[in-house]
């Protein structure tokens, strides 16, 4: 079967690295990035490929699959923008990866290199994986996530909406981290994170509050 062509919405460096993370998926072959903020980046190509303006993407709708590759908790601005245009959302899920039968990946999400899924997991919708992530059993991990290259999440953890958790952090078993949160690169998260702070360190502890995600 002929691929889906794959729109990704972003234009960083990081959207390069990520077209070609999943370029071993059959199912899907990236063709293009969209851009929603500066119109004078779709004047040149990105990695070779062409750049489309938000605004001129309708023809494109019923042919195109799109997922978002920024790794901001502030995409879903991005997302809501996109499904606004009635465009379908891929989910990737690297031939890596592995994902328990008894757990759910919801659209829009990226499981990239590696990663690790046990069962009876919940992983909402618009949430990047990034590499080498270990998530663990009945665990849930709502909208919009971004979960940074190595990081553990252990078994029956809870982490809310938006909620960032950096390179190699740690939560705990049984933990539930809030909404919009940002737990540093490193840290181990060892008790419960209220909403909108940041948390660092070995034990991790609250450094800021009032944050919205990263």
């Amino acid at each position: 079967m002929k691929p889906q062509p794959l729109l990704l919405l972003g234009t960083t460096p990081y959207a390069l690295v990520f077209a070609d993370a999943f370029s071993d998926i059959p199912q899907f072959e990236v063709v293009g990035f969209v851009e929603n903020l500066d119109r004078q980046r779709c004047q040149q190509p990105h990695g070779g490929l062409p750049v489309h303006w938000i605004d001129d993407l309708a023809p494109l709708r019923d042919t195109h699959a799109v997922i978002c590759c920024l790794s901001t908790t502030h995409r879903d601005r991005f997302v809501q923008a996109i499904k606004a245009l009635d465009f379908s959302f891929a989910t990737l899920i690297h031939p890596t990866a592995t994902v328990s039968k008894k757990s759910t990946v919801g659209e829009g999400t990226s499981l990239n290199i590696g990663c690790i899924v046990a069962g009876f997991t919940q992983v909402g919708r618009y949430v990047q994986v990034n590499r080498g992530v270990t998530i663990g059993h009945h665990t849930v991990i709502e909208d919009y996530v971004t979960l940074q290259p190595g990081a553990n999440i252990a078994g029956n953890c809870h982490l809310g909406t938006q909620t960032y958790i950096g390179i190699g952090a740690t939560v705990v078993d049984g933990i539930r981290i809030g909404a919009h949160c940002v737990v540093g690169a490193g840290a181990v998260v060892t008790q419960e994170v209220p909403d909108r702070v940041l948390v660092v360190g070995v034990p991790a502890k609250v450094v800021k509050e009032g944050i919205d995600g990263k």
